[in-house]
């Protein structure tokens, strides 16, 4: 195989082979001795501020902070607090009393209400909660016992409605509903015919595009006018992508991500009237893009955003690159992002981050240029004890270019290190420059971390995503293969001390590792994962059938093959494992059902094989109560610990 590493820390440019491993030791020996060992609530813990959010003109400003509820362990809850120019001012207020579960995600509507979702167990029925911040007062706007729902359109010229979709009628399918934020008041919008997987609406917030999938066909569908039917628009099979985002100015055309007639995602403008003439506004040669912005005051498109190794932008609008350029210059050495914005376009909320922090929160006025520091996100850790994270790419042994991160630990000689791999969830997702507590949490205890993004990640065109179809635990699994060796050749990795970590795909790619190459690791953690390809695709969530088909497309198909899928599921060859193995599941996981995990328990411990099993029954499809974190890193790290001896 012809290796390279590329790395990005201080002026490193891209270095040849055979220096690969003494520039990774000279950036190693820049530290003389390896940082303190952080606790690992310092890694984990929820911030004790974050997601601040302004109401729309920007009267109040909300925050997520920890509180106790009665007595039970401390969760996110929603605080809000006045703003007086750019400062909160007063004493804030706690509007939501949640004590099971973290709120992860909230906005406002208006100035004076706020909405947020919330499952039970991390089952993922969500449902859509509005809150009186006056009050307190609390409004299950989707009063409905095992229906998933979510926010399809905030309508922020609509002072009383939101739009949420749902799958009350048909557990399989989402329609649409308008919403009365203060009474629940509930009526249909439009009404899925039974294969369409999303809608899109204008800025008016009528409904007016809907994406549909039969099989392996896509298509796009459009009306002119909410009272007329929708009709056909753009027919694709499902590898050509046509994803809208958002409506011209015009309301007529509309912008989207699409693939057609090329390898990577560009940003096009599709008139209706002419659907197969895409006007092409924005690409890259190699990588898709990752979404564009439009500005609702000004009607004018903002910019495009993307992710090569590290992220970027590429602006349309003079104004915004102003703006986004006067921020960066007094955040120098972060990267910085618009995370809310007011009504007035005049007050902003923004993050800076890089790889070794996830830094911190301001308000920024642009009237008066200056930015005010709402919160550091996590002062425990110092950016200084920190590890880079560094992009890397080796060829895989059937030739094709794979990228991926390597975080060394730091104060430590780049030689002869243990190594966790951690492989990606997904699979049809990759990893991402920027600060990984995960990553960091192992660097910080002497292992170096592999992330990779094999064969079938997003991200790096229709080509490499396609290459990965038919290839669970085949192709995609030499990948992760081969960036191991590519380490061990690299004289990085200690070839004995070697361990393999991952959630959802990652977890099957774990547990496929341990069994394809088991000689290779010496520890797995194997985090909701997958165990036998037959039985997952067979315990999916009703709302995933529409995607039966497709996924049988790109994973297998059970009838036709079967041989291939049985050869491939870990469960079922359970006696090639001699790697010692530690899995963790949530009892309530709608995507990676229970019996996944407990078959391949039961199939280890039928040989006599002990494995490390922990059960959590108040969480679903990974932990996200901080108690249960903070015992499963616990208990990864004294297995690692272990099996590896950092």
């Amino acid at each position: 195989m012809i290796l390279s590493l590329l790395l990005s820390v201080g002026a490193h440019a891209v270095v040849p082979d055979s220096t690969a491993a003494d520039a990774a030791a000279a950036d190693a020996a820049a530290v003389s001795t390896p940082p303190r060992r952080y606790d690992i609530r310092d890694f984990f813990q929820n911030p004790r501020r974050s997601g601040f959010r302004l109401s729309d003109h920007g009267k109040m400003i909300g925050f997520m902070e920890p509180a106790q509820i009665d007595g039970h362990p401390a969760r996110q809850n929603i605080f809000v607090q006045e703003l007086k120019g750019s400062e909160p001012v007063g004493q804030a207020r706690r509007i939501t009393a949640e004590s099971q579960r973290d709120i992860a995600e909230y906005f406002w509507k208006g100035d004076d209400t706020v909405i947020y979702a919330k499952d039970v167990n991390g089952d993922e029925n969500y449902h859509v909660i509005a809150v009186n911040v006056s009050t307190g007062e609390a409004t299950d706007l989707t009063p409905l016992e095992g229906v998933r729902a979510g926010v399809q359109d905030d309508l922020p010229d609509d002072p009383d409605h939101v739009l949420v979709v749902h799958n009350g009628r048909n557990p399989e399918v989402f329609d649409v509903y308008k919403v009365n934020v203060r009474t629940g008041r509930s009526t249909l919008a439009a009404q899925n015919p039974g294969d369409v997987l999303g809608w899109s609406t204008d800025h008016e917030g009528r409904v007016r595009l809907a994406t549909a999938l039969s099989g392996v066909d896509s298509e796009l569908r459009y009306r002119d006018k909410e009272t007329e039917p929708f009709r056909s628009l753009i027919r694709t099979d499902f590898r050509t992508e046509v994803s809208p985002l958002f409506f011209h100015a015009d309301n007529q055309r509309f912008y989207a991500l699409s693939n057609r007639g090329r390898d990577t995602q560009a940003l096009v403008l599709i008139d209706p009237s002419t659907p197969d003439q895409e006007e092409r506004v924005f690409e890259l040669p190699r990588h898709d893009l990752m979404g564009a912005g439009f500005s609702r005051l000004r009607k004018v498109l903002t910019s495009a955003d993307y992710h090569t190794d590290k992220p970027g932008h590429h602006f349309f609008d003079p104004l915004s690159e102003k703006i986004h350029e006067a921020i960066a210059r007094q955040l120098p050495g972060y990267e910085v992002a618009w995370q809310d914005i007011t009504r007035d376009e005049r007050k902003f909320i923004v993050a800076s981050y890089s790889d070794r922090t996830p830094g911190a929160r301001y308000l920024y006025d642009a009237d008066s240029n200056t930015l005010h520091k709402l919160a550091d996100i996590n002062t425990a850790l110092p950016e200084a004890d920190m590890a880079p994270m560094q992009p890397i790419q080796f060829t895989a042994r059937d030739g094709m270019t794979i990228h991926g991160y390597l975080t060394l630990p730091l104060g430590r000689p780049a030689r002869n290190l243990p190594v966790v791999v951690n492989p990606h969830g997904g699979p049809w997702a990759r990893d991402y420059w920027g600060f990984n507590p995960e990553a960091q949490f192992l660097a910080n205890r002497g292992y170096a971390v592999l992330q990779i993004n094999f064969r079938s990640s997003t991200g790096y065109g229709r080509r490499f995503w396609e290459a990965g179809f038919g290839q669970w635990g085949l192709a995609m699994q030499d990948d992760i293969t081969d960036g191991v060796q590519w380490l061990i050749d690299q004289k990085i990795a200690d070839p004995k001390r070697i361990g393999i970590y991952g959630a959802s795909y990652g977890g099957y790619a774990t547990l496929a590792g341990i069994v394809k190459t088991p000689d290779l690791y010496a520890a797995a953690v194997d985090y909701v994962g997958v165990s036998n390809l037959l039985t997952f695709m067979n315990t999916i969530p009703p709302y995933w059938k529409p995607f039966l088909v497709k996924m049988q497309a790109m994973v297998g198909d059970p009838v036709k093959d079967k041989a291939r899928l049985e050869a491939n599921s870990p469960a079922l060859h359970a006696d090639r494992i001699v790697t010692p193995l530690f899995i963790a599941q949530g009892a309530h996981d709608p995507r990676v059902n229970k019996a996944e995990s407990d078959q391949m328990v039961a199939a280890l411990k039928a040989r006599g094989v002990e494995v490390e099993y922990m059960v959590k029954d108040n969480e679903g499809h990974g932990f996200h109560n901080d108690e249960n974190k903070f015992e499963f890193y616990e208990h990864m790290e004294r297995f690692l610990a272990q099996h590896l001896k950092p």
